[in-house]
């Protein structure tokens, strides 16, 4: 495990958020689901970090889905070795979790749009991301010019903007 606190300093007001600088806390974990064990105790530090519990847990579970995702599909074939960096990025009034991996490139929103807009409970893939899309504010998967592709997932702290 690698982990990594670039957190700027800042003031936390009375419901301690930041009063204005962006936080980033960084991940590095393994290509395993046992790793999902790790990846939530970390993201559970920032339980109190002011954001809002409703949005916490949602944000929790959406990147618990992202980092199954990530470790089933896109890293399928890759060994157990390679590494799957997250990094969560705070600000006064957002919430931006980002999952990065070496899989194939991937066209996340083309394959949303061919997705029934109600999934049935037995079908075999395609619920994680209609659940990330519908708790995130913003969600996105590029490829990066590192040859890594990044899953962004936004969510507003004040609600959905």
């Amino acid at each position: 495990m690698s982990l990594t606190l670039e957190a700027s300093s800042s003031i936390l007001n009375t419901s301690q958020t930041p009063t204005g600088n962006v936080q980033t806390f960084s991940l590095r974990v393994s290509t395993t689901l046992d790793a999902l064990s790790e990846v939530l105790n970390w993201f559970e530090t920032f339980r109190n970090a002011g954001i809002p519990e409703p949005i916490w847990r949602e944000c929790q579970l959406a990147l618990a889905e992202g980092f199954t995702n990530a470790v089933r599909h896109a890293h399928q074939a890759l060994p157990e070795t390679t590494p799957i960096d997250i990094e969560l990025t705070l600000t006064p009034q957002e919430l931006e979790l980002r999952i990065w991996d070496y899989g194939q490139e991937f066209n996340l929103e083309g394959f949303a749009q061919k997705l029934p807009t109600k999934i049935d409970a037995d079908s075999e893939g395609g619920r994680g991301i209609l659940l990330m899309k519908a708790l995130a504010n913003h969600l996105s998967y590029t490829r990066q010019g590192d040859g890594r592709n990044c899953l962004l997932i936004g969510r507003y702290l004040g609600g959905m903007q």
